[in-house]
């Protein structure tokens, strides 16, 4: 089986010095490709300097480029030419991590309005993909969107955790959908396994957000308490599970959505 982990946030410090064997690791657990995630201007090129420097036939890591709603109030007068600039770089294959997030309110809401609308702006621009953070915010986050979803290539919402009214209406705007995690947790996860199955073959796509969100269904559980794509088998299996389907065919499918979604070359 061959699974795209869409979501790593490789640049986190807690895998400094061990990208290497992270990404080994992922492999050997038959997680073939990765996209890192930029969430931040900085964040973004790091993802870019790590994707060049482990992956020098540029065949299994890819990035996103953009501006997290908790770093919104870092939205200044010149941050739309550097991500415009970032976006030209053949790594990047969407705009983001970019979106709402109410619950942590981080930075103020207005900003991080001003900040998505930009991104989006800058999305439409240039042709990419979104991908998107949503927290406590569907309702605005749909508002927003469907101003720019005629002229979006795709979107994806990544790290899904919502509720049944939020999951339908994003599909009913023809996004994709990112599972991580999440849906091992018995504490706050378990809404999910009803709701996996209404999405449909072509829009999901599977995540680790290592190194947060570590399954909780792994056995033994790491020592180290911290996620990794190596751990993303275990979402496949809780996925394809609560959908009635086997492992291998969740597996198909979801990487070839994701291969679809990024513009991923085909692995061998």
């Amino acid at each position: 089986m061959q699974l795209i982990d869409i979501g790593v946030n490789l640049t986190n410090s807690s895998f400094d010095e061990q990208h290497a064997a992270v990404i080994e690791r992922a492999q050997q657990a038959g997680v073939v490709q990765m996209v890192l995630t930029g969430t931040s201007l900085p964040g973004s090129e790091q993802a870019l300097t790590l994707c060049e420097r482990f992956d020098e036939q540029a065949q299994s890591l890819f990035a996103t480029a953009g501006v997290h709603p908790h770093d919104a109030s870092h939205w200044q007068a010149g941050s739309e030419a550097h991500l415009r600039q970032l976006l030209r770089h053949p790594r990047v294959r969407a705009v983001g991590e970019c979106g709402l997030d109410f619950n942590r309110d981080f930075c103020p809401r207005p900003q991080q309005e001003k900040a998505l609308e930009a991104q989006l702006a800058l999305a439409v621009e240039s042709g990419l993909p979104v991908f998107l953070h949503e927290r406590d915010a569907s309702q605005r986050l749909l508002a927003i969107l469907k101003g720019f979803r005629d002229q979006l290539s795709a979107a994806v919402v990544h790290c899904f955790t919502g509720e049944r009214e939020a999951l339908f209406a994003y599909l009913d705007l023809d996004l994709h959908i990112g599972i991580t995690g999440w849906i091992c947790d018995e504490r706050r996860g378990t809404h999910l396994h009803a709701l996996v199955g209404n999405i449909a073959p072509g829009r999901l796509m599977l995540e680790s957000d290592a190194p947060y969100l570590l399954p909780r269904t792994l056995r033994p559980k790491p020592k180290s308490g911290r996620n990794e794509p190596a751990h993303l088998p275990a979402v496949l299996h809780e996925v394809a599970r609560h959908r009635g389907e086997t492992p291998e065919h969740t597996a198909a499918h979801t990487t070839a959505c994701a291969r679809r979604f990024f513009a991923l070359p085909e692995i061998p």
